[in-house]
């Protein structure tokens, strides 16, 4: 068997279909199905399963992807790693996060990794999810994932950079605006502009509020917190969200964030394959990140 063998038969375990596989390879259906065949002949042993719509791995199709995976992802990180030697501090660091991510934890971060190594290139690629920044971690895409932490397998390694504790964003002439707290009471039956279902700030949200037996109404949904904020200031419902330094202050004269002292703190951080694998430089930004995180939760607290 061959890397692009593996390669290929990894792509078709990730789009679920030869013809899927075949146009992000940009080679032949034909040429996909031979190299899944050859693999086949060298193990023994089916490692597709033929479905109405697509294909999905057999049990020892399963054993050889997640082998796949990891190995492909060590072997690509490997010859980064080298060619970023060859070209001293010249590399690049690929980091998938949210959206809004860039703008609230990491502004300053990149401006000084910028000013220490004017060579170096930085990618981000944007997620809606922490289980999709996962995946593009897994495949080998990316260097670095900037999540919401959440209890991860043993193909990633998670670290904790910054808490954020939640709040009830409300308009300033709203009666919840004057509270100095707010309790699981105070959100029965109110409107709330909902993040998605998959993220796991929702499913943190979620759990607590069932647990205090809390019923909102989720009338409104967004793909990321800014926008929350947004439509607050539009009156169109209130939002949990983490208490965030720039929404507070002459930026935002109308609204409010009142503090949700029950609903445990949100832990946000990096995520990656392995950190004794990282790139000195990707381990460069990562400590820059985190240094400069602490610097505004420091600030955070002392205005509060």
């Amino acid at each position: 068997m061959t890397l692009d063998d593996l390669r290929v038969f990894a792509a078709v375990c990730r789009t679920g279909a030869l013809s899927a596989a075949a146009r992000d390879l940009d080679c032949t259906q034909s040429a996909v199905s031979q190299h899944v065949k050859r693999l086949e002949r060298e193990l023994g042993l089916s490692l597709l399963e033929r479905l109405p719509r697509g294909v999905a791995p057999t049990p020892a199709g399963q054993l050889l992807h997640t082998a796949v995976t990891e190995g492909l992802g060590r072997i690509d990180q490997a010859v980064r790693r080298i060619e970023e030697l060859a070209r001293a501090e010249g590399g690049s660091v690929r980091v998938t996060t949210g959206a809004t991510t860039v703008r609230h934890f990491m502004a300053a971060a990149v401006v000084e990794f910028r000013r220490r190594f004017p060579r170096a290139s930085l990618e981000f690629q944007t997620e809606t999810s922490s289980r999709g920044c996962f995946e593009a971690l897994a495949a080998g895409a990316v260097d670095l994932a900037w999540i919401t932490l959440r209890p991860a397998g043993g193909a990633v390694e998670q670290r904790p950079v910054v808490d954020l504790p939640w709040s009830l964003a409300v308009t300033a002439g709203d009666p919840l605006a004057a509270k100095p707290s707010i309790e699981p009471a105070d959100l029965q039956d109110a409107r709330l502009i909902g993040l998605p279902e998959n993220s796991t700030a929702r499913t943190q949200l979620g759990t607590w509020l069932a647990e205090s037996g809390v019923r909102p109404v989720f009338d409104t949904s967004v793909t990321d917190w800014d926008t929350a904020i947004l439509l607050v200031g539009l009156g169109l419902g209130h939002a949990v969200v983490p208490t965030l330094p720039e929404w507070t202050g002459p930026g935002h004269p109308d609204l409010r964030l009142v503090p949700i002292p029950a609903l445990p703190a949100l832990t946000a951080g990096w995520a990656v394959r392995r950190w004794d694998a990282l790139s000195p430089l990707a381990r460069a930004f990562a400590d820059t990140v985190a240094h400069h995180c602490a610097r505004l939760s420091g600030r955070a607290s002392r205005s509060r």
